[in-house]
């Protein structure tokens, strides 16, 4: 059941040989949740499902969208897989230090992956939570997309096995830590935009100053995992500063 809840989102994947790969390890490793944002090739290209083999009902199932956002539509967590620091000093992780976060969740959860020619950019990463990096030879450390979704995939299989193998006492269930009652994705990107342009509106920010101090106010709130109900009350404050902004005399 954990593992169904993953969602692997390839961003404007090029290549149908690297998708068919995707789906097929995919399908060795119990993942079935593949989603592509704005791909460059056909899912089902010929050679998208020679590549997949037995995995050509993941391309069949492949829900294609617009954007990162409508990708992450319903999942509570969010990893993105990156080789390079970002402008913001931010941990990179290893796969098998973070990637048990997304199966702690109680709904879905992604792990996102960049197109083969450039990697996620800075303003793609923000939609993330956490960031991967996978180690690799410093003389060659790129991986190709397939390659590192098989790795990320097989770390998955390996944490829900390890998971599934420990023995459960019912007269002593885990208490659920807070964390797991984090706002949903959209929930927060709706708060994001909402907070941007308020910041806009008072002149906090300016459009050129805009991404790199959302940057820093997104690591703020997702070190914070706010609730659904604390991003509803956040948004509340914002529509009642907007309220007052229209409405309240000048002094």
């Amino acid at each position: 059941m954990a593992l169904a809840q993953i969602k692997i989102i390839l961003v404007e994947p090029a290549g149908p040989l690297n998708v068919g790969s995707v789906a097929r390890v995919m399908k060795n490793m119990g993942l079935s949740q593949l989603v592509l944002v704005n791909p460059q090739c056909e899912p089902l290209d010929i050679e998208a499902q020679h590549m997949a083999v037995h995995g050509v009902d993941i391309l069949e199932t492949a829900q294609v969208v617009e954007t990162i956002p409508a990708a992450l539509t319903g999942c509570q967590r969010a990893i993105a897989t990156t080789a390079r620091p970002r402008a913001i000093p931010t941990p990179l992780e290893s796969p098998r230090s973070a990637l048990p976060w997304l199966l702690e969740a109680p709904v879905d959860s992604a792990v996102i992956f960049g197109p083969e020619y450039r990697g996620l950019s800075n303003v793609e990463l923000n939609y993330a939570q956490r960031f991967v990096g996978i180690p690799a030879n410093p003389e060659y450390p790129s991986l190709n997309l397939a390659q590192a979704v098989a790795v990320c995939c097989y770390e998955l299989y390996q944490i829900a096995q390890e998971q599934s193998s420990k023995p459960q006492d019912s007269n002593f269930p885990t208490p659920t830590p807070p964390s797991l009652d984090a706002a949903p994705l959209e929930a927060l990107e709706g708060y994001y935009q909402h907070l941007e342009a308020l910041l806009l509106q008072i002149g906090y920010i300016y459009p050129h100053t805009a991404p790199a101090r959302l940057e820093k106010l997104r690591r703020l709130f997702n070190r914070a995992q706010p609730t659904a109900a604390e991003v509803a009350m956040l948004r509340g404050i914002l529509r009642q500063m907007q309220w007052a902004l229209k409405c309240l005399p000048k002094s």
